[in-house]
């Protein structure tokens, strides 16, 4: 029986697997799939630990299957580029994922704390984080890092177990796990024809300006993931949009864009001038997207107002405030509570943020709560909600 299937099988019994990977990204369009570390209950009350070499022809036949079964839990911590990763090369799903990292800033350990001092806090063990910025991309692979390879996910399900006990006592579990649920669909894959939109400045150019922008972002990406590159190895950002400001018709018009130096006006120049000359005849493209609503003056003492209840709400509940919500989405409620429209679709009102603090929110905001100033023996002051009646 190979390695794949053993351990699809040792997860199907126990329910859950945890999974770490190592890839490099320097140099490169998208990361490379170095290493593959996987770990599952043995059975015996202990862990097996098994690290999978994709470099080396590892193929993951019915992992791919236990990666998608939303029936089977898959541990990671600070999942997010792993999952995309493994979509990618793998060719699979990851559901049913339960990030420790997520976990832990819902039981109080903090929302962005690694996985060593995560490991020390709840379990009590020290990590040796001695080969983390090795090249896993070149073999053979030394003993120092594989040890690493291994410590990555050895105590994974013991910490996701002990997170999963704290969470339940405290009510949050459910919470976390919704938290997770969009890793799921982590993606590394980029749409050429937006890339124009991560450009700087980008919101500062005339129309036309931004639809050169568009055609040479999109070359830029394409070319560079022919070719396995970073884009700004392709193009700088600073020449791309000079370059969009200017649009020179001819070699001698290249030569004046600051950045472009001669071997790159040599090389891509008939593509660039074609880039360029689409964009002068493409419809351009809208700004949506590219920056938030924006708000009236008279909507900062609202935003303030909000904020202050979100803060008081997110510290009784022992989160950071930029877990519970973000300036982008008061601007969007402040916005349309003002307007008289409905709700907006953001994060703050749904799901465990909206039982924490996001219908309160939208009653203070449509003036049926007031916040006061509650004082007691012992205690710090603290914000409640009442009605405005006063009761």
């Amino acid at each position: 029986m190979s390695t794949a299937s053993e351990l699809s099988d040792r997860a199907r019994a126990s329910g859950r697997l945890g999974i770490d990977a190592e890839f490099v990204g320097e140099g490169r369009y998208r990361a490379l799939l170095c290493l593959v570390q996987v770990a599952v209950d043995d059975g015996d009350g202990g862990t097996r630990v098994e690290v999978l070499d994709p470099l080396r022809g590892f193929e993951p036949g019915e992992l791919r299957d236990v990666l998608a079964d939303p029936a089977i839990e898959k541990v990671l911590h600070a999942g997010r580029q792993d999952v995309a990763i493994l979509r990618r090369t793998w060719g699979t799903d990851v559901r049913n994922l339960f990030d420790t990292q997520v976990a832990a800033g819902f039981a109080g350990h903090g929302a962005q704390t690694g996985y060593g001092p995560l490991l020390l806090e709840v379990l009590g063990l020290r990590l040796a984080k001695s080969a983390s910025f090795t090249r896993w991309d070149r073999r053979p692979l030394s003993d120092e890092q594989l040890q690493y390879a291994r410590e990555d996910v050895a105590d994974l399900l013991a910490l996701a177990t002990a997170l999963q006990d704290e969470l339940r006592a405290s009510g949050r579990l459910e919470w976390a796990r919704e938290e997770c649920r969009p890793l799921e669909d982590s993606s590394d894959d980029r749409d050429p024809d937006e890339a124009w939109r991560r450009l700087p400045r980008v919101s500062r150019l005339r129309p036309r300006e931004r639809a050169v922008a568009r055609e040479l972002a999109a070359w830029r990406e394409r070319t560079a993931a022919t070719e396995d590159r970073p884009v700004n190895s392709v193009l700088a950002d600073a020449a791309l949009v000079e370059l969009a400001r200017r649009q020179p018709g001819d070699r001698q018009g290249l030569d004046q864009i600051r950045g472009l130096h001669g071997r790159i006006a040599s090389r891509r120049g008939p593509e660039l001038l074609d880039a360029i000359a689409r964009g002068r005849d493409a419809e351009p493209p809208p700004l949506d997207g590219a920056r938030p609503p924006l708000n009236e003056s008279g909507d900062a003492p609202l935003i303030a107002l909000a904020e202050a209840l979100i803060r008081a709400r997110a510290l009784e509940a022992g989160l950071a405030y930029e877990l519970v919500a973000t300036r982008a989405d008061l601007n969007q409620v402040i916005a349309a509570a003002r307007r008289g429209d409905e709700e907006p679709d953001v994060r703050t009102l749904r799901g465990w943020r909206r039982d924490l603090v996001g219908s309160e929110l939208l009653e203070l905001l449509d003036g049926r709560h007031a916040l006061a100033v509650e004082r007691a023996q012992q205690r710090s002051p603290a914000l409640r909600v009442v009605p405005v009646d006063g009761g």
